[in-house]
């Protein structure tokens, strides 16, 4: 068994070894591009809309929710200044009910979080969707065999984020 394992094992490297010859040989061939995707989120027009948009959907709840911490915060610091000379039932009514106002700051958060990450993900895949129309439209005119969207290092040669970028601003 252990023969063919390492039989295989050689059939493996030997197959690699002539699949990167081959490459290697056509590679002169090729046209590769590559695209700094987090350049196109970060800089694209319809990225950054989407940006202001989230932000004016969101801001009454982020305010809501920022309203609910300074109430418990206030609410929490009351009771800690009061607590030694509170009676035995009103300290533990107080802190049942510092409890439930902290439990539905938590809920509250939370979904206020869950929402935000959904939309603004749903925003994203929109810009993101439209890049990759734009790549692949880049890509057919200008005859490239490979599109790269993330790599270590980038040649600047064979960078065609700025083309992308026109594309998203230029239409719409």
């Amino acid at each position: 068994m252990k023969t063919f394992y390492r039989n295989f094992g050689r059939q493996v490297v030997l197959v690699a070894g002539l699949s990167v010859l081959a490459l290697t040989a056509t590679a002169q061939d090729l046209r590769i591009g590559a695209v700094n995707l987090e350049r196109i989120l970060r800089e694209a027009n319809m990225a950054k809309t989407a940006q202001t948009k989230l932000e004016q959907e969101f801001s009454r709840r982020e305010k809501e929710v920022q309203g609910l911490a300074s109430q418990l915060k206030t609410a929490s610091e009351k009771f800690e200044r009061e607590a030694p000379t509170l009676p035995e039932a009103t300290r533990g009514t107080r802190q049942r009910a510092l409890v439930d106002q902290d439990r539905e700051f938590q809920r509250k958060q939370r979904e206020f979080q869950e929402d935000l990450t959904l939309r603004k993900n749903e925003e994203l895949q929109t810009v993101v969707d439209r890049a990759n129309r734009v790549i692949k439209q880049v890509a057919e005119a200008e005859k490239y065999d490979f599109i790269i969207q993330e790599a270590v290092y980038i040649n600047p040669k064979h960078d065609i984020t700025d083309k992308v970028l026109s594309g998203l601003n230029g239409s719409k």
